[in-house]
């Protein structure tokens, strides 16, 4: 069996992240959406919030579920038996970081394998940060995040 771990912040998910995700549920037998803690990484949206979203969003995949890990990916790949760890590019920037950190999993372990999946270029343009920075200028990201996301930011702005 194939098990493939998608690891992020989620702060908040895409639709870049959900093609992603929907690509990869069709590639291997069971896909983790990981939501990867990070204790120096202040996030819009809590971890409960982000979670809740990711659950939501991944209801119309059959293999594949949501999980949180507050370490290293590439332990919790071990310890769930996964061979493949999945990481997004968007834009030739991501290569450069990408490439560093699956050269750090593979120095942790050569058997588990990083995989890449290029973003279709009409999604190359999205990111959390950019999602934020969008929102909050009053632009529309309807069509650029699940309906939660905007369900979630809604929520943010009333309190």
């Amino acid at each position: 069996m194939k098990i493939a771990i998608y690891p992020g912040s989620f702060d908040p998910i895409t639709n870049g992240h959900l093609d992603i995700i929907r690509r990869a549920s069709k590639i291997f037998d069971k896909v983790i959406v990981l939501l990867a803690i990070n204790p120096d990484k202040t996030c819009r949206f809590s971890k409960e919030s982000r979670l809740n979203m990711l659950v939501e969003v991944v209801k119309e995949f059959k293999n594949v579920e949501v999980d949180f890990h507050n370490g290293l990916t590439i332990e919790y790949a071990r310890k769930h038996g996964a061979n493949v760890i999945i990481r997004g590019l968007r834009v030739v920037s991501d290569f450069e970081y990408e490439w560093a950190y699956s050269a750090a999993n593979e120095y942790i372990d050569k058997d588990i394998e990083m995989v890449f999946l290029m973003s279709h270029k009409e999604l190359s343009f999205i990111s959390s940060s950019a999602i934020d920075e969008l929102f909050n200028s009053g632009v529309d990201i309807s069509s650029l995040v699940p309906k939660i996301v905007l369900e979630e930011y809604a929520k943010k702005n009333q309190k």
